[in-house]
């Protein structure tokens, strides 16, 4: 049995797996990432973290074939440096040297969302396909492209940036400078800030007095309260769902996977998200009336599809 290690770097968690050859993840071990603070304490934390997982799977470094890791950012994997992070502060960051001045083994980097999408693409929802896109609706919209079995991450290793395709010209401000991204209007991010507003127009709605019970709103406000019969609500989540359909129609018709697998937060909405959705897209991508279509998938491995991803990179490279 061959054994790899995954690392998924977070703005809040370090995550590092030991992941066997059949994509079982047998141990982790995690440490809070603290930002900001200097990269190359990170890249100790996340050295100390994969040796930490290790041998909390009873095993040796020996055994370890190579180690992966999935990064916010622009992920330079030929030289092996994070070029930008805006999350964790970094600039032209030698990863790869930082690790393996600590450990002696073969190192590899990808984006974080381009690793995740490995992950459903070798072991998950998009499993045995050819081509896939996975897009995962969290504070913000990632996104991740398997072309002929791998990674596409554009020439300067920033492609697959769904989220900021814009599908509402002089829209909502999105946080990467632009108006109207797919980020700013079908992250949770965007959902909240959707609800919001129609709080702020209908005070007396299900979705004002339950943020008035619980202090707050989360993503789940308007579709709990969509639940409760409030129209508002209902109002908001159908909003919600035509931009969704939207992005995702524009993901297809430009790349026309075998699949498009959708994960996050959100998505465990499940029937009263995804069948609206399906219908939308169903009724406008360019090939409705071909024989073959997308499938339209839900994510099956959660927050552990970046460790395996990422713990799998050496194959992708």
């Amino acid at each position: 049995m061959k054994y790899y290690v995954g690392i998924d770097l977070g703005g809040t968690n370090i995550v590092a797996g030991v992941v066997d050859e059949e994509y079982n993840i047998i141990a982790k071990a995690s440490t809070k990432t603290n930002c900001p603070r200097p990269e190359k304490e990170i890249a100790d934390d996340m050295a100390r973290m994969a040796v930490e997982a290790v041998k909390n799977a009873k095993l040796t470094m020996d055994q370890i074939e190579w180690i992966g890791v999935g990064t916010p950012g622009i992920a330079n994997s030929e030289k092996g440096i994070i070029e930008y992070s805006n999350n964790l502060g970094f600039k032209n960051t030698p990863m790869v040297k930082y690790i393996q001045e600590t450990i002696d083994k073969p190192v590899f980097i990808e984006n974080d969302a381009n690793a995740a999408a490995y992950g459903e693409f070798v072991a998950g929802a998009a499993k045995g396909a050819r081509n896939a896109v996975c897009i995962t609706l969290g504070t913000g919209v990632g996104g991740g492209i398997i072309i002929d079995g791998k990674i596409y991450s554009g020439s300067n290793f920033a492609g697959a940036e769904i989220g900021h395709t814009v599908i509402e010209v002089d829209g909502a401000q999105c946080s990467c400078g632009r108006k109207g991204c797919f980020e700013a209007y079908s992250s949770a991010t965007g959902l909240i800030r959707m609800t919001r507003e129609a709080i702020a127009e209908h005070p007396d709605s299900v979705m004002a007095k339950s943020e008035k019970e619980k202090g707050k709103i989360t993503a789940r406000t308007s579709f709990d309260c969509m639940r409760a019969g409030d129209k508002y609500a209902k109002a908001v989540v159908d909003k919600y769902i035509k931009y969704l359909a939207a992005g995702i129609t524009n993901t297809i018709n430009i790349f026309q996977p075998d699949v498009l697998c959708i994960g996050g937060g959100v998505c465990n909405e499940g029937d009263p998200l995804l069948l609206p959705m399906k219908e939308l897209v169903a009724k406008e991508v360019y090939t409705r009336n071909s024989e073959k279509n997308t499938d339209i998938v839900i994510a099956k491995l959660g927050n552990d599809a970046g460790i395996i991803g990422a713990a799998f990179l050496g194959k992708a490279k």
